[in-house]
């Protein structure tokens, strides 16, 4: 893009754009809210799109559509920007202290990274950066949370952090609760470090043995199959062996973040005052409508946009974490006679769990899931 400049001779002068700097680039970030800012090239990632496709070949990935959907596109960000020439790679840091829980009532738990649109607030940080490219002549993209890339193998080469033993990244003096994005451009953007950012874990196996699955079932590598975090967002049937394991997590799983020594040393910023979503009343959510329940937490990521799998796993909190009160035992019952299978289905093994008596009717119920839930209790 060409600027003109007036000078006092009365005509003006035609000046080309300068490209930023990445310096300039990451002061920009920085000052709207990222916590790291870093470039690599537009290469594709061939080993990254090489382990996922193992991953999937063996089931590792247990459905997750998420950069499994398309490995040669998310790992070749040209097939979104086909004149890409480099990454400008930030993350924003989510980190906060964990509201207080209410009393008085039942409540799921909510994965950190989903108390507020943090992928949002990424996305702000990453458009001045964007902004300033297009300003310049440039085309820049913003691609955060999509298909398009496998985002921790971008800041990983761009130098934000190391690959942690969990498969997240984590990023020196800041750790690994962070949302990753990136800036795609055709400007040619020199990078400043010159090898990776070193191993941080060492011997440290906490995050494997901290995983209440089990799902961590060698260093980076997670069987998505056992992972609470994508369970809750699975289609169909909650697995059986992992419902006690689920504890009261209504949405997402913190547990091997949790457990990271970096994490923990970290003194953690006071919650964010819209930060309410930390904790969800669970009989509240059985006994919203759809449209409530999508007004309130439609931006999760909730299969087929069906609020019944929000209800299903209300169900099984309520399982693990209640007593049959008079207000339970009613919520209970009223499920059991539910129109969805599902739902009918996982209100069989809550009653079971919490003592609950079976109505007779359910021993005619032509569900295949139901009648194997009967079996079981």
């Amino acid at each position: 893009m060409a600027r003109w400049c007036s000078v006092s001779i009365g005509f003006r002068v035609r000046m080309e754009a300068v490209t930023p700097s990445l310096l300039h680039l990451r002061e920009l970030g920085i000052g709207a809210g990222l916590c790291s800012v870093g470039a690599t090239s537009a290469e594709p990632f061939p080993e990254v799109r090489a382990e996922l496709e193992r991953r999937q070949t063996e089931g590792l990935h247990g459905g997750m559509q998420f950069t499994f959907r398309n490995p040669a596109r998310s790992t070749d960000i040209r097939q979104t920007l086909p004149t890409a020439s480099s990454l400008i790679v930030g993350a924003y840091d989510y980190q906060r202290e964990v509201p207080e829980r209410p009393t008085g009532t039942i409540t799921g738990r909510v994965a950190a990274y989903s108390w507020e649109d943090y992928y949002q607030l990424l996305r702000n940080g990453l458009e001045p950066i964007a902004a300033a490219l297009r300003e310049a002549g440039h085309r820049a993209i913003v691609v955060a949370d999509q298909n398009n890339l496998v985002d921790r193998a971008a800041a990983h080469r761009a130098g934000l952090g190391w690959w942690g033993k969990s498969s997240n990244l984590l990023l020196p003096e800041v750790g690994s609760l962070v949302v990753l994005g990136a800036v795609v451009t055709d400007a040619v953007i020199e990078p400043d470090h010159e090898q990776p950012v070193g191993d941080g874990c060492g011997s440290c196996t906490q995050c494997l043995s901290g995983c209440p699955t089990g799902a961590i079932i060698e260093p980076g590598v997670i069987d998505a199959r056992r992972c609470l975090a994508w369970l809750v967002q699975a289609e169909g049937m909650f697995p059986k062996q992992f419902r006690r394991s689920l504890g009261d997590r209504l949405y997402g799983c913190d547990e091997c973040q949790d457990v990271c020594p970096p994490n923990r040393i970290r003194q953690r910023r006071p919650a964010a005052t819209g930060a309410d979503q930390a904790w969800i009343d669970v009989l509240e959510l059985l006994a919203a409508d759809d449209a409530a329940l999508l007004a309130r937490l439609g931006r999760w990521y909730i299969p087929n946009r069906d609020p019944d799998y929000l209800r299903r796993n209300a169900l099984l909190v309520l399982g693990n974490a209640a007593e049959p009160t008079a207000q339970v035992v009613a919520t209970v019952e009223r499920y059991l006679q539910h129109p969805n299978s599902m739902l009918r289905a996982h209100a069989v093994w809550v009653a079971k769990e919490l003592g609950i008596e079976l109505p007779e009717t359910l021993n005619e119920d032509p569900s295949p899931e139901v009648r194997n839930e009967l079996v079981e209790a």
